[in-house]
């Protein structure tokens, strides 16, 4: 009764944090995932370093600490996601640290009409350029060396892949940027197009990546559905309406942090000290349960 009854109010608030729970390992947070979660969910084209602790258990990312992570929905650019995101606090950090989160139905209705007009119509656009010297290589995100696999895989998932230089592989893939909530009915802002922009980078980054790799060989960027570019004023518009419906709570050990991923956004400020959160994935949903606004295509539609 008390799981319908946590499931119901995820869907009203689109996070919950639970305190006080006997989380102390991996173990003990699969347990609860269980008791939660009818369907474990995969983690596909992996974008992020994590560490895995098996019984479908990950570290919610291991990139560095000072390294904030900008709001986004777990998987937005596959043909299936995770429906339900659960956070485990083992360990929480001395100062910041905490996983943020929005609702990005506000996210939506913050927005210029004329944007999200134009992303209704065109989608978004994800390109990804895949080397060993910066992001995950492509035998890691894709957890295989065989090309013919990649391909295989890109085929039935509508993204487009052409092999580049030392061994390297480019991606397009066309999504959806708004979708509807298959339980609720409510529309929402669902894509990593500001998420992966380059003008979401540093400008010492961003510079570092041009010059390296060239302005159309960055490891990622997006566009609009169609192929056109997005602008650095767009790209600041989106990012301040996630900011604007932004929160955060300080984590302590035993807490546990719902999300609906299709509902909210979440991400992770920067901290200090020893920071140990565990993640899990459930209830997988198909992008077309979604009423995407676009079809997903392996390319940008003209």
């Amino acid at each position: 009764a008390r799981r319908a009854e946590v499931r119901t109010e995820l869907l009203r608030r689109g996070h919950l944090l639970i305190r006080g729970l006997p989380l102390t390992d991996a173990a003990s947070f699969a347990a609860l995932r269980d008791v939660l979660v009818d369907e474990r969910a995969a983690y596909q084209e992996k974008a992020t370093p994590r560490s895995d602790y098996g019984f479908g258990v990950y570290s919610s990312t291991d990139l560095p600490a000072v390294q904030p992570i900008r709001l986004h929905n777990e998987n937005s650019y596959t043909l299936d996601f995770p429906g339900l995101l659960l956070f485990g606090c083992v360990e929480a950090p001395e100062e910041g640290g905490a996983t943020t989160v929005a609702d990005v139905r506000e996210v939506l209705r913050a927005l210029p009409d004329d944007l999200v007009t134009r992303f209704r119509t065109t989608g978004w656009l994800l390109t990804r350029n895949y080397y060993r010297e910066a992001g995950l290589p492509w035998t890691t995100s894709f957890a295989t060396d065989s090309r013919d696999e990649v391909e295989a895989y890109c085929a039935s998932r509508l993204t487009g892949c052409a092999w580049t230089g030392r061994n390297g592989l480019r991606t397009v893939q066309r999504r959806s940027a708004v979708v509807t909530h298959p339980v609720t009915g409510e529309e929402v802002w669902f894509n990593h197009a500001a998420f992966w922009s380059r003008w979401s980078l540093e400008e010492e980054v961003r510079d570092v990546l041009e010059t390296t790799f060239g302005a159309d060989g960055m490891p990622f960027d997006t566009a609009y559905g169609d192929g056109a570019a997005l602008s650095e004023q767009e790209i600041r518009v989106i990012n301040a309406a996630y900011d604007a419906a932004t929160r955060r709570e300080r984590w302590q050990p035993g807490d546990l942090l719902l999300v609906d991923n299709i509902l909210s956004a979440h991400g992770r400020d920067a901290f200090r000290g020893q920071r140990e959160i565990l993640v899990a994935m459930g209830e997988p949903v198909p992008l077309s349960a979604c009423a995407p606004t676009v079809e997903p295509a392996a390319a940008a539609s003209h």
